[in-house]
């Protein structure tokens, strides 16, 4: 591990499906029936942000983070069937790829979402090694499916790889394995970075969990611990596993110069029984609502990020690349458009600096559905509930989420001057898309 300030140690915790209003730090808690008392002091020892935006489900967010590029520039516009062309174009360059020219060894614990077929595992883009799953959750549910076999749909797989080897199945991803594998992450985790506090190396651990995407199901140990049902005890499993890590850090010594940072990739499922909740905000994964696109992020750099501070400043998903890179003295590729900004300023002094970015497009698949510019929303696609929508708007909407956080009253009329610094956004970002559109992917072609 490194000592050396000018390379601190990077961990990135990354919850799958955790709505900004679950945690107690961020007004759930106990109030959805699962105490979060680990996350929640956490929060206290950082910088915890009110408005960090993701993408609109699993695969854009995560290829966002791992690029720095928003999904229409990288062609990973949604999360695609087992035995569908999916991930990252070999010419997109992720994230520890960039951080090993800077010197860091890396490793992937959790769900990819990036591809699954030889060439785009983890352990051929950049990590040196993996155990996790290649693709999602949901899958877990297939041995037990009315009318599952093998030879139609492809058994989901637990698997893990080191660079330069060809990545191995470790075991079927079933329902069993469902409640085992946030338990089996952390393991992998500990041991990883057990062996990485004897090394010289500066570290990056990208420690992506499974909760808590559907079927959202706990561990034997924590079911009925809540009383409050599965996702209760899910919730009150994830804070655990969390703890866990914290707990490792403090005790191999590496506390004082490694960044943790824990985030969630999308906002709530919408699904029962598994809905989540964000909250105030109105709206899950999958729409341009604040629900959607608003998700915790908690940032502990000891000496360095100011504990015991919240902000609504907007960060993207996207910045989380920049920012990583800069923090670990690397350089962020100039070669290729990059969204993400820099935020370490920020994130070093959050009261006093200036705003790094004022706002972001946010696309669904191809369709632009809506921009954010400071306290302004504009939506060109209104679609407030998943598969429940009216389609494209002649008028677009506009709210101010500081003064209508649900997004209920269109108040563009009394506004329009809004619509200049958002359009010249939109131009903006559209000239450079045209310029540099997404790469070619031959796996895709015909899809």
């Amino acid at each position: 591990m490194s000592r050396d300030p000018a390379k601190p140690n990077v961990i990135l915790i990354l919850a799958d499906n955790l709505g900004w209003g679950e945690l107690g730090c961020y007004g759930g808690g106990i109030l959805r029936g699962a105490p979060t008392p680990r996350i929640d002091k956490f929060a206290k020892d950082g910088l915890l942000l009110h408005n960090f935006n993701v993408e609109s489900d699993c695969v854009p967010t995560r290829s966002a983070l791992m690029t720095g590029r928003h999904p229409i520039r990288t062609g990973c516009l949604q999360s695609v069937p087992a035995g569908m062309p999916q991930g990252l174009t070999p010419w997109e360059k992720t994230l520890p790829e960039v951080l090993k020219e800077a010197g860091y060894t890396s490793a992937h614990h959790g769900k990819w979402h990036l591809g699954d077929i030889p060439g785009r595992y983890p352990s051929d883009r950049g990590f040196d090694e993996w155990y996790g799953i290649p693709r999602t959750t949901d899958e877990t549910q297939f041995t037990s499916a009315l009318g599952y076999t093998p030879d139609v749909a492809e058994l989901p797989y637990v698997m893990k790889g080191k660079a330069g080897m060809p990545s191995e199945n470790v075991c079927v991803y079933d329902l069993k394995e469902r409640r085992q594998i946030d338990h089996k992450l952390v393991e992998c985790s500990k041991d990883w970075l057990r062996r990485q506090a004897d090394a010289a190396a500066p570290f990056f651990l990208y420690h992506p969990l499974v909760h808590l995407h559907f079927p959202t199901l706990p561990h034997r140990e924590f079911e009925g611990k809540t009383g409050n049902g599965e996702f209760a005890d899910s919730m009150a499993e994830m804070d655990h596993r969390v703890g866990q890590l914290l707990d490792h850090i403090d005790d191999i010594g590496i506390r004082d110069n490694t960044v943790v940072i824990f985030a969630s990739d999308n906002g709530p499922e919408f699904r029962p029984p598994y809905r989540g909740t964000a909250g105030p905000w109105t709206g899950t994964y999958h729409t341009a609502m604040e629900g959607s696109l608003r998700v915790p992020f908690i940032i502990r750099w000891p000496g360095i990020v100011p504990e015991n501070i919240t902000s609504n400043r907007i960060v993207h998903v996207t910045d989380i690349f920049s920012t990583i890179i800069t923090i670990a003295g690397g350089i962020v590729p100039t070669d290729r458009p990059i969204d993400g900004v820099d935020q370490t300023n920020f994130f070093k002094h959050p009261e006093t600096s200036e705003p790094a970015r004022e706002g972001f497009l946010f696309y669904i698949k191809n369709d632009l559905r809506a921009v954010k510019w400071r306290d302004w929303k504009l939506h060109y696609i209104w679609e407030p509930k998943v598969n429940e929508g009216r389609g494209k708007l002649e008028s677009p909407y506009l709210f101010n989420v500081i003064r209508d956080p649900k997004e209920e009253t269109d108040i563009l009329a009394f506004n329009t001057w809004v619509l200049q610094p958002i359009s010249k956004m939109r131009a903006a970002f559209t000239k450079s898309l045209k310029n540099d559109p997404a790469p070619p992917d031959p796996l895709k072609a015909d899809m």
